[in-house]
């Protein structure tokens, strides 16, 4: 029986899979190691493998075949042989809302609960509708690219004579299904894959002509680039504590015709003044390291696997370089504070730390709720630095 099967290369990974990667880099690795497994083996425990964890905690006294029954159930709205085999009776609502599913689950399942699917839901920000942000986790959040205003239009009908759905949601930002491969479809240089509230995060930077800019947790560049095309007239250093990253930059600017930048290796949890010295800034993006308990909707296997003491660790590392870096930025000018976690620590809390302790005064703070919009949920603050007395 074809169920049978699935099954089994489900629970053969799913023994395998002890989280210390992220299943995307785990699956490809595991496959290869496997190469009895045909593409629709591969695809079918793809599917299974992430429905399974995002059921995160919840109803863990059940054995996983079931679990992978339920949480396949509530994700997909296209059957799958493992919910026929062991949810008859749930077959014809497959693709009901997620809603009317999950009165049935309930319904047969009375100690199903909701928060159980995100473990950590106390720590939270205040904002957030947790019941919204819940049911977000049982569906992959979409593809997002951002492109200039003036090629949105040619790029949405090329993509459309592909056949490929695709979603204005403003004038730059373009919202695709996941998975989209669009290397084959688009000319290099002509998007930037950008989550959607990455993008809305720009709405804080207020760049002008000739300012220069420190992006000082650069990673692969994404809000550099976002800067960039914010104000293209600014001098930029981008840096990060791993030169790999910093590598992977080179080519995004490259690709992106920004020729013109300062690039620093620098661990920004140490002195760095013989670096930094001769350097005074008109704006600082600080896009913080932190436990990206937003974005788990595209990594759901950290419902799972997150440990709870890593949430000070990150808001140890967040206060550290807050402090490190504000001494070179201007009088007047901003600080971004950006993370892509929904907990309460690693946001308002740091802002009001960063406030209480720095010469620092907030301008303006937002949780970014992105499970409205199928995209990651993140945190932006913009800090002005006091000026001298």
């Amino acid at each position: 029986m074809r169920a049978d099967h699935q099954l089994r290369a489900f629970e053969q990974i799913l023994s395998s899979y002890d989280g210390s990667l992220p299943l995307h880099r785990f699956l490809p690795a595991y496959f290869k190691q496997h190469k009895q497994m045909g593409s629709s083996d591969r695809r079918w425990a793809t599917r299974h493998i992430y429905s399974f964890f995002r059921l995160g905690k919840a109803l863990p006294e059940l054995p996983p075949e079931e679990r992978l029954s339920i949480a396949d159930f509530l994700c997909h709205t296209t059957l799958s042989q493992v919910v026929e085999k062991n949810l008859p009776d749930w077959v014809k609502y497959i693709a009901s809302s997620f809603e009317e599913k999950l009165s049935l689950v309930k319904a047969k399942y009375p100690h199903f609960d909701l928060k159980a699917v995100y473990l950590f839901h106390t720590g939270l920000s205040a904002s957030i509708d947790k019941d919204a942000f819940f049911a977000s986790f049982f569906k992959q959040p979409d593809l997002f690219i951002r492109v200039a205003a003036a090629d949105a239009k040619a790029i949405i009908a090329k993509l459309e004579n592909e056949n490929i759905a695709v979603k204005a949601i403003s004038d730059t930002a373009l919202a695709l299904p996941n998975g989209t491969k669009l290397e084959t479809i688009l000319k290099e240089g002509s998007y930037e894959v950008q989550d959607l509230s990455s993008q809305y995060t720009g709405k804080y930077f207020k760049p002008n002509k000739w300012d220069k800019w420190w992006d000082c947790c650069a990673a692969s560049g994404g809000k550099t680039l976002l800067l960039h095309s914010l104000e293209p007239v600014i001098e930029l250093l981008v840096s990060d504590l791993r030169e790999s990253v910093l590598l992977n930059l080179d080519e995004r600017f490259r690709l992106a015709g920004i020729k013109k930048y300062h690039k620093k290796e620098m661990d920004l949890l140490q002195n760095n003044d013989q670096i930094l010295h001769h350097y005074a800034f008109d704006g600082i993006i600080l896009d913080a390291p932190c436990t990206g308990s937003g974005t788990w909707g595209r990594t759901p296997e950290m419902l799972t696997f997150f440990e709870e003491r890593k949430i000070n660790q990150f808001v140890t590392i967040q206060k550290g370089i807050a402090q490190n870096v504000v001494k070179y930025l201007k009088p007047g000018q901003p600080l971004v504070y950006i993370t892509c976690s929904a907990f309460a620590q690693e946001n308002e809390e740091v802002v009001q730390h960063m406030v209480d302790t720095l010469p620092l005064e907030l301008e303006k703070m937002e949780l970014i709720k992105g499970y409205k919009n199928n995209a990651d949920t993140m945190f932006v603050a913009r800090l002005i630095k006091k000026s001298r007395d």
